[in-house]
């Protein structure tokens, strides 16, 4: 199952599928307040069970919320059979995946383009 896009003012997520997998899309601030629409599309994610790629480079800020969400849906997605896979981590948002060591616990990517040229479980 694939959700529509979502937005607000400071945070969007667009989902779309990209030859077998599901691609999310982020944009703007990732925090408290934010959340909820990436917990729902992750949520959807993990009924499919299959590969997820989020698209960060969008991504001008992440609080532990949005890593503590990225990380539920990472175990709810590996208990369906799937992956969650990063691409895009820059600036601020890279430094708090690398400070927290969550940069270790995922597949990241460069960008989209490098993730969806990787065949899913290599």
């Amino acid at each position: 199952m694939v959700m529509p896009g979502t937005e607000d003012e400071r945070f969007s997520v667009a989902v779309r599928a990209v030859d077998g997998t599901v691609l999310l899309t982020l944009g703007g601030e990732l925090d408290h307040d934010t959340a909820e629409p990436l917990r729902q599309a992750l949520a959807a994610a993990a009924a499919d069970g299959g590969r997820l790629v989020v698209d960060m480079a969008g991504l001008r800020f992440c609080d532990s919320t949005g890593l503590n969400a990225l990380l539920h849906g990472r175990i709810a997605i590996e208990e369906a059979g799937g992956s969650l896979e990063l691409a895009g981590l820059g600036g601020p948002v890279a430094r708090m995946f690398r400070i927290t060591g969550a940069d270790a616990v995922f597949p990241v990517y460069e960008d989209v383009t490098q993730a969806l040229g990787v065949t899913p479980g290599r």
